[in-house]
């Protein structure tokens, strides 16, 4: 195990014994990325906010029953979709969708391909913020299944396995929603980018 994380379930266990301060330099350490993916699932900033600050209170109060398992952050990124979820599902958006939705033979279809990243080519002609604002839109037009395992893969940054288990998946599936995923928001942003946009299959 690396320094890092040595370092890390060292905090853990000192907030477990009782000391508070240490769960401050968790929150500082993993808050903005919280915030994105609460915004990602959520669409809301106040809504974003309310599961950030549940999130953390919830990884507080629970926090004896974190056994080490599994990274600090996926911990958190669990408990912050579920809030996020749980959010979506009290506003009752037309754009809900089940995560135990039955899905089309596409989750079982052959290997998917790997994409190329996209990211760059539009990064030349737009400004970092503009760009960041056209990825979010086209990202919140995508299915709710298709959205969340994106933002777990590309925002919150945790491998296939990990995105696997926080949702309940195959690794088959995830890979085959990711593949539709990243067609869908190609096809979004050629909108904007066109041929410029480097989205494409190999």
């Amino acid at each position: 195990m690396n320094s890092h994380l040595d370092s890390e379930l060292e905090l853990i266990r000192r907030v477990q014994l009782g000391d508070t301060e240490p769960f401050g330099t968790l929150v500082s350490r993993y808050e903005q990325r919280v915030y994105s993916i609460s915004l990602a699932i959520t669409k809301n900033e106040a809504d974003a906010e309310d599961v950030l600050q549940e999130t953390f209170l919830k990884a507080y109060r629970n926090i004896g029953r974190f056994k080490g398992e599994s990274q600090f952050y996926t911990w958190l990124v669990r408990i912050a979709m579920n809030e996020g979820l749980t959010k979506l599902r009290r506003r009752r958006t037309a754009n809900w969708i089940s995560l135990d939705e039955p899905e089309n033979n596409e989750d079982s279809a052959s290997e998917p391909h790997d994409i190329e990243d996209w990211r760059d080519n539009p990064e030349e002609s737009y400004g970092r913020a503009e760009l960041r604002a056209i990825l979010s839109h086209a990202l919140q037009g995508l299915e709710a299944p298709l959205r969340l395992v994106f933002v777990l893969r590309h925002i919150a940054d945790l491998s296939s396995q990990d995105t696997a288990r926080v949702l309940g998946l195959t690794d088959a599936a995830v890979r085959s929603r990711l593949l539709r995923a990243r067609l869908k928001l190609r096809k979004r942003l050629n909108f904007w980018f066109g041929d410029r946009c480097a989205f494409a299959t190999r």
